[in-house]
């Protein structure tokens, strides 16, 4: 595929925005129940600022850890591992998620942010996808690669031998 790169890459500065984006954001939230005293239910407001400025340091790092996980793979041009397969899933189903709240509580261009992005994320996750034992050994020019025809799982098949027959009538 010859578009799978670009694609990472844009993925990659898309969450890296997002990340900037979502801590920007509760860095305000965090200032504008600090600043108003508001409390909710008893709840300290000093509290409640350093929870929103804490959620919002660990959202942009979750974002910015795909983000370089995108741009490794967009550089390299090499599938994820499976560890970080799995947490551009994960990244992709809580984009899916909040795609699907946030049509509702803000708009249908939130909407449509959201399904961008996981729009990019499905595509470098389909676009890299695993490739089987099989045609990594059979890539061309590598050492090693099986030359007669394959057995069972990959592995060559043994010395032909005396054809089989049943052992009752």
């Amino acid at each position: 595929m010859a578009h799978r790169r670009p694609v990472a890459l844009t993925a990659a500065a898309v969450l890296a925005a997002e990340a900037a984006g979502a801590g920007w954001l509760h860095w305000v939230l965090g200032l504008m129940v600090d600043r108003q005293e508001m409390s909710l239910a008893g709840l300290d407001p000093r509290l409640m600022a350093v929870s929103a400025w804490t959620g919002g340091v660990l959202v942009g790092a979750y974002l910015l850890l795909c983000a370089a996980l995108l741009l490794r793979t967009g550089l390299a041009d090499r599938p994820p591992a499976r560890l970080a397969r799995a947490l551009l899933v994960a990244a992709a189903v809580v984009h899916g998620v909040l795609g699907a709240l946030g049509v509702g509580l803000v708009g249908w261009a939130a909407f449509a942010a959201m399904m961008l992005v996981l729009g990019l994320l499905v595509l470098t996750l389909v676009a890299y996808g695993p490739r089987s034992r099989t045609e990594e050994s059979q890539e061309v020019g590598e050492p090693g690669a099986p030359e007669g025809p394959e057995g069972i799982g990959g592995a060559p098949a043994g010395p032909a031998g005396p054809p089989l027959r049943p052992t009752a009538p």
